[in-house]
Parts: structure tokens; sequence; C-alpha cells
């Protein structure tokens, strides 16, 4: 009875099978290779053009640093926002045109106490949004307990008031609490007898 087995390939069809194969391994990879190479290409081509679509992004206002004792930086969405608080004013550390004052280096450091990287805010306007220098003006709030953190800044002596017209929603809470802590005394209004004070 005959075989019905097909005869073993000879040597030369054996060869082309392994060329084949290593053709096509060759071709899988270099097309993978390639196709991951213009990826990459494209993400650093758009991070370039546009940092900010590779940058972190966060749905809430979340700190990411102090400035000084008013000033913090947020991330909103993809962007990094600065934030004014709005209605106060902590001795100055930053202002290249004038000394570092008496108390701010104690308000910068508890500003970043109470809004370390990571603080979730939650932000309130008034009737201008803006400062002249572009900084968002709030009103800002802790989201995680509802600590007002510039009324905490005013009562703990941290801060003096800063009403600036048409923004003065607060502005006579803030008063309030800053007679308090001149009263009793708290804080630059004990340290430095008041606010506007070079360091000495």
């Amino acid at each position: 009875m005959a075989s019905s087995l097909p005869p073993p390939p000879t040597a030369p069809a054996r060869r082309r099978r392994r060329w084949a194969i290593g053709l096509a391994l060759i071709t899988t990879l270099s097309v993978a290779f390639l196709l991951a190479s213009v990826a990459f290409f494209a993400w650093v081509l758009r991070a370039w053009i546009d940092p900010a679509a590779t940058a972190p992004w966060a749905a809430e206002p979340t700190v990411i640093a102090v400035v000084d004792g008013d000033t913090v930086v947020v991330r909103l969405g993809r962007e990094r926002v600065p934030v004014r608080l709005l209605g106060i004013d902590t001795p100055e550390t930053k202002d290249p045109r004038r000394p570092v004052q008496c108390f701010g280096r104690e308000a910068s450091e508890h500003t970043a106490s109470l809004l370390p990287p990571g603080t979730v805010l939650r932000l309130e306007h008034d009737l201008e949004t803006h400062d002249a220098y572009g900084r968002l003006l709030a009103y800002v709030w802790r989201a995680s307990d509802g600590l007002f953190v510039n009324l905490d800044l005013v009562s703990g002596g941290w801060a003096d008031v800063l009403s600036i017209a048409p923004n003065t929603l607060h502005a006579e809470q803030f008063r309030v609490a800053r007679d308090e802590a001149r009263a009793a005394p708290r804080g630059l209004w004990l340290t430095c007898g008041g606010p506007g004070r070079a360091v000495s």
C-alpha cells in the first residue's frame, strides 16, 4: 500500500522556509519599532510645542507651591495658576524693590504649613478675578475641613487687612479679626509692633 505522507522537504526548501520565517519576524519587529518611534516622536514634539499637554492634571484647584504668605501656585486642569489671597497682606519676602519685612518668613512658613503641596482648595472670587500681575484673586478655603485660609492668617496675626475696592466681600470680617489680633497682641503685632517694618 502506497504511503499518503508527503515526501520530506529537501534542503533548499527548508532553507527557503527558514528565510521566509526570519524575514516575516524581521519585518514584524521593524514595523513595531517604527510605530513606537513615531509615537514617541509625536509625544516629544507635542511636549516641546505645548508643555502643558503633558503636565499633570487636577480636576480641582490643588496646591503646587507656596510663594509667600499671601500667594500660592495651584494646578487647575493642566495649568499652573498663581493665586493671590484677597483682602489680606502678609509681610513682604519676595519683592526685590523692598527689604524682607518683619514676620514675613514666619507668615510664609505658616501658609506653607496650612497648604502643603497636594492640598485641594475651594476658591471664591470677588468682583475682579485677576490683578495687574495676572494672578488669580481669590478667597481660599481648604477643601478637607473648610478652613478659611485668608481669615486664619489675619486672626493669627500673620497678615494685615488689605481692602481694595471693589473686592471687599469679606472686608468687615477681616477687620474684626485684625483688630482682635492687634489687641491681643498676636503675630506681627506682638513681634514687630505692626506691619511694614523691615527685619531688624
